[in-house]
């Protein structure tokens, strides 16, 4: 359960990380080096934050007693 959980952080993480990194992209002051830098570090982190959650999710199993 811990893990699942974790996954699920993770996927909002990922989310909010892609979000910022599609609203730096739509803002377009990609004139400035510092722009351009934050809105790649947003975007690589928030993939790898997503991706790593959706993993955690699939292959964490359930265990629940079936009694």
């Amino acid at each position: 359960m811990e893990k699942r959980l974790f996954g699920v952080i993770l996927t909002i993480l990922g989310i909010v990380g892609l979000i910022l990194a599609a609203y730096n992209f739509i803002q377009g002051n990609t004139g400035s080096n510092h722009s351009v830098k934050s809105t790649v570090v947003y975007g690589i982190l928030g993939l790898l934050f997503f991706f790593a959650g959706v993993g955690l999710i699939r292959d964490t199993r359930d265990l629940t007693n079936r009694n």
